[in-house]
């Protein structure tokens, strides 16, 4: 046997005696990394050419790990069915063994159903009604959906060797046995071979993105496009075809796939300023990035067709086992009217239907300009004309679609446009660059692909870069002032506009990546309001670091109080900041009688700081909000820490229970009460002090609209429940 470890959180174990191949771990782009790595390469047997690869997955005890999915096999299995063959009638690789998926049981289950929503979406006649659609339209969806699959929605059981994994070990196939040893621990034995596997990520700790991407500094336009992914799910040097719409000053995504918040780091955007999210269908390379929305202070606005959105939270739900309303509990939701313009705030947007195996739509965006519209399309996942032609049937008993609807849909295709994307990847479910030959948009842009463009699609159309961007109005205002306005009117509530404004005079400055703003032990002269991009904040003597995103203050603390500034803080990205004088910030304070409050609210603010679960990608305006809900507690040895609200430690011990039994131990700045802000049905742990606690504790309600905070609370609840089970077992 072999061990190779892939990438962070990604192992590799070659077993060929065994006749087994095994991925272990399978996070966002995992199949790039094992191209990368070279454990995926093309072949040729028999004339027939395919791809070598894993056999078999062992998943990670734990849905998510630093807020990031750990278990997407959706890519990983695809590969196995279709690049290496697997699944294809006739292929050489196709021998009837199935692929094999390892892991606990509930994560097994979990996957399946991943795994199916994946490759159909909704599946029933009531699901599409449920979701909006009439009988008319559930019917012909239905008929197209089976066209895709071959006639029929079969089981992830019928596809895959679902093989849950217990503390006992447990022959997997020619003598190779696997055996669980602890959260997120596995064995493996071939005779007297021994290999061990962590897949635990540690704190602080990221999935790497397989490709590098540069940095770039974005502006605000009026109406523009920014080009974040021109790849598909196996190109290892691009992320997947996605795009960004800046209207008005403020930023929209066109889907969210794997590693997004490493593309919006290297174009200088921190989840913070997402405004919203058009959402065209749920596979991986357009699903995948969710998580990193949830990473934001706020509700990201949701747009998409309710069937789409009812696609997307089933397959949600499937994959951390939660409710589908905890999708609509994390974003705010707004449901678009297929084939119609709606606006959003200012700009329209129109979702048409394109054929595909899931729900999917591709979009129109316009805005008015002086003799008409501006428009951009995007066709993400479309199929070519030569799939379409061979869907057609008369016969509404079968599957596929009827003559005049798929006229339809190649018209649509058609329709012109200021700009337009379109996927060209080919195969069955996507397009085709000669589709286009005589597409009358004044720019055509070809995506989607994990390879060069050819002769004859340069004829067509052209590439577009990581972070370039097609400005289609420009804009004749900065829009960052009047952002550094909305933040400085959210801080201070009730302080005079013109007050407001004299801060605004103070000189913006953009920051290149890499850049200390201020050192630990340092005495600062300026505080920086972050107005865009990422950074980083050290704490050297607590070992970790928090991310920082628009909307926070930094060097306030140390500014106003005059000591030394206690991490450092340094960027990730370009960054854009208004930097406020000392002096000048002190005299504001003063003259608006807020000095007090203002320093009585930053040491709340501070001891936030420096936690995990509040300590970082919370603007200024939300952790003020937090601070002042915060109410301290003192708690004697021996007695319990309140269960309906949610208690940090700031000094003392205490131990978490489950009935009678020890769970951990939790320390300063770490965290009980996540089941009262969660609302589960059933509370599972309660907690004694070991010793004198101080504690604050904060209502569920003022923290429930904060999506990166439910979701660490969603993790960490996630976390303690695995290792119940394991102490169970």
């Amino acid at each position: 046997m072999k061990k190779v470890k892939v990438a962070t959180g990604i192992y590799w174990i070659d077993a060929p005696e065994a006749g087994l191949f095994i991925q272990c771990g399978c996070p966002a782009d995992s199949v790039k990394h094992l191209i990368k790595k070279g454990l995926i390469r093309t072949e040729s047997r028999n004339g027939v050419t395919f791809e070598t690869g894993p056999n078999a997955i062992l998943l990670s005890d734990l849905p998510l790990q630093n807020e990031r999915f750990s278990n997407l096999s959706e890519f990983p299995i695809l590969q196995m069915f279709y690049r290496q063959g697997l699944i294809i009638p006739g292929h050489p690789n196709n021998t009837g063994v199935k692929p094999i998926l390892l892991g606990i049981e509930d994560q097994v289950q979990s996957q399946a159903e991943y795994i199916f929503r994946g490759n159909y979406g909704l599946v029933s006649r009531e699901e599409l009604l449920e979701a909006g659609m009439t009988e008319a339209e559930a019917e012909t969806a239905l008929r197209m959906k089976r066209w895709f699959a071959f006639g029929r929605f079969r089981s992830t059981e019928d596809l895959l060797d679902l093989r849950p994994v217990g503390s006992e070990p447990m022959e997997i196939r020619g003598g190779l046995c696997i055996q669980r040893t602890g959260v997120n621990r596995y064995t493996f034995t071939l005779g007297k071979e021994r290999i061990d596997i962590d897949l635990n990520l540690k704190p602080g700790e990221e999935y790497e993105a397989p490709f590098n991407l540069g940095f770039h500094c974005i502006s605000r336009d009026y109406f523009s496009v920014i080009h974040s992914g021109e790849g598909d799910g196996w190109d290892p040097d691009r992320p997947c075809m996605a795009s960004i719409i800046c209207f008005q000053g403020k930023f929209y995504l066109i889907d969210a796939g794997p590693n997004l918040i490493h593309a919006l780091r290297s174009l200088g955007i921190s989840i913070n300023e997402i405004e919203g999210m058009f959402h065209t269908h749920a596979h991986d390379d357009h699903f995948n990035g969710l998580t990193a929305l949830m990473r934001s202070d706020h509700k990201v606005k949701y747009f998409a067709v309710p069937w789409v959105r009812f696609s997307v939270a089933k397959k949600l739900s499937a994959l951390l086992k939660v409710p589908e309303s905890r999708f609509e509990e994390l974003f705010e939701i707004h449901d678009l009217r297929v084939n119609d313009w709606n606006d959003i705030g200012g700009f329209e947007v129109m979702p048409i239907p394109s054929p595909h195996p899931v729900e999917t739509t591709i979009f129109r965006f316009r805005s008015a300009v002086d003799d008409g519209y501006t428009s951009y399309a995007h066709l993400a996942d479309i199929a070519s004309f030569a799939v379409l032609d061979s869907m057609v049937t008369e016969d509404p008993g079968k599957p596929g679609m009827d003559r005049q609807e798929i006229q339809l849909v190649k018209k649509r295709y058609l329709e012109p446009a200021d700009l337009k994307k379109i996927d060209i990847g080919g195969g069955m479910i996507h397009g085709s660059a000669k589709d286009f030959e005589g597409d009358l948009s004044k720019i055509l842009l070809l995506s989607h692909t994990n390879r060069p463009l050819t002769q004859e699609e340069q004829t067509i159309g052209s590439s577009a870069r990581f972070g370039s961007v097609n400005v289609l109005i420009p804009s004749d205002r900065d829009y960052t002032k009047g952002l550094a306005f909305h933040y400085f009117q959210m801080i201070f509530p009730g302080v005079p506009i013109p007050e407001l404004e004299l801060l605004l005079r103070c000189p913006m400055v953009t920051l290149n990546p890499g850049t200390t703003l201020l050192r630990k032990g340092e005495k600062n002269d300026g505080i920086y309001l972050i107005l865009s991009g990422i950074l980083e904040y050290v704490l050297e003597e607590q070992k970790g670091r928090h991310l920082l995103f628009a909307g926070a203050m930094i060097g306030e603390l140390s500014g106003i109080f005059g000591t030394e500034t206690q991490g450092t803080f340094r960027a990730l990205s370009f960054i854009q900041a208004l930097k406020i004088p000392t002096s000048q910030y002190l005299s504001f304070l003063d003259r608006n009688g807020i000095m007090e409050e203002t320093k009585s609210e930053i040491s709340r603010r501070q001891f936030l700081h420096h936690t995990w679960l509040l300590g970082e990608a919370l603007s200024c305006p939300v952790r003020s909000r937090i601070a002042s809900k915060m109410e301290p507690l003192e708690v004697p040895r021996g007695a319990a820490l309140p269960s309906e609200v949610l208690s940090i430690l700031e000094e003392g011990e205490a131990t978490l229970y489950f009935g009678e039994e020890s769970m951990e131990s939790i320390g300063p700045m770490e965290f009980f009460g996540e089941e009262a802000v969660l609302r589960t049905r059933n509370r599972t742990f309660s907690a004694l002090a070991d010793s004198p606690c101080k504690v604050w504790t904060i209502p569920p309600e003022v923290l429930v609209d904060i999506p990166v905070v439910m979701w660490k609370l969603l993790e960490t609840h996630e976390r303690r429940k695995r290792l119940l089970q394991y102490l169970g077992d």
